[in-house]
């Protein structure tokens, strides 16, 4: 897609979560390469540094400046109401109402800031269980109950829930973050149906398994999987492949794409549902 459609974002105000690193940053990046103003967020300022990808979350929205877009950074938990507000308080206050919303943050995070350990369904923690819930359920319903009411006003929008392809099929371990990410995608059809009639797009996109960094440094990879020039499809997606589907959803080209789940997967899940 890059490259052939010009700045058809141009103008346009887009908030994406957890978009200090990681996919999420990707994303920014490829809407601000596209013409939006992108609000970027993260935990801290600083969180954005945990893998090595950039020192703050200050330096990534110089960086989406540097293509001749505004940007603005916001800190917070997403699973926290209050918060929510503040965040989106200050994006209004620098950028303006946001038309493109991506809901990115989240991930298999638990209490500690890791991966949940144990992990399974029957001995991963309530601790864990709970801020899983926050990160990945709680916090996207919170964020569009803050964001989408201006678009239903507004008759316009795109929103873009990230799910998995972990959502798509039995999983262990990552129980609790599969079926999480299972009701990211009910719940985009849900909001989708809600809002038939208001203009506002709702439609998420479920990755496989991605080469982030975060992704790289908290399990073993298979090194066959990680050439994306391979003619196979049975490897690890680039984060810019993620990119680039979150970029048609949030554009013109998806106009009539509604209540919809793309899965980015190269074909891991093959089935319908």
């Amino acid at each position: 897609m890059r490259g052939r459609h010009g700045k058809e974002l141009a103008g346009k105000i887009a908030f994406v979560t957890g978009s200090g690193r990681g996919l999420g940053n990707t994303m920014a990046l490829r809407l601000a390469e596209l013409g939006a103003h992108v609000a970027v967020h993260d935990l801290s300022p600083t969180e954005t540094a945990k893998y090595g990808e950039a020192k703050s979350l200050a330096d990534v929205a110089r960086q989406i400046e540097t293509m001749g877009v505004k940007s603005a950074g916001v800190t917070g938990n997403i699973g926290d109401k209050a918060a929510v507000a503040r965040m989106k308080q200050e994006i209004e206050a620098k950028l303006g109402e946001v038309e493109i919303l991506v809901n990115c943050a989240g991930g298999d995070i638990g209490a500690t800031g890791n991966k949940p350990k144990p992990n399974n369904a029957l001995d991963i923690s309530f601790e864990d269980i709970k801020v899983l819930t926050d990160n990945n359920l709680i916090g996207t319903m919170l964020v569009c109950q803050a964001f989408v009411p201006p678009m239903v006003k507004k008759g316009s929008g795109s929103v873009i829930n990230i799910a998995s392809a972990a959502a798509h099929l039995g999983c262990s371990p990552e129980v609790v973050y599969s079926t999480l990410k299972a009701a990211v995608v009910h719940y985009t059809r849900c909001l989708a149906k809600e809002l038939y009639h208001d203009g506002v797009r709702i439609n998420a996109v479920s990755p496989g398994p991605t080469k982030t960094a975060r992704f790289q440094a908290t399990r073993v990879t298979d090194p066959d999987k990680m050439d994306a020039a391979k003619k196979s499809f049975d490897r690890y997606a680039e984060p810019s492949e993620i990119a680039d589907a979150v970029a048609f959803l949030a554009g013109p080209r998806s106009k009539f794409i509604n209540g919809q789940v793309i899965r980015v997967d190269g074909g891991l899940t093959l089935f319908p549902g």
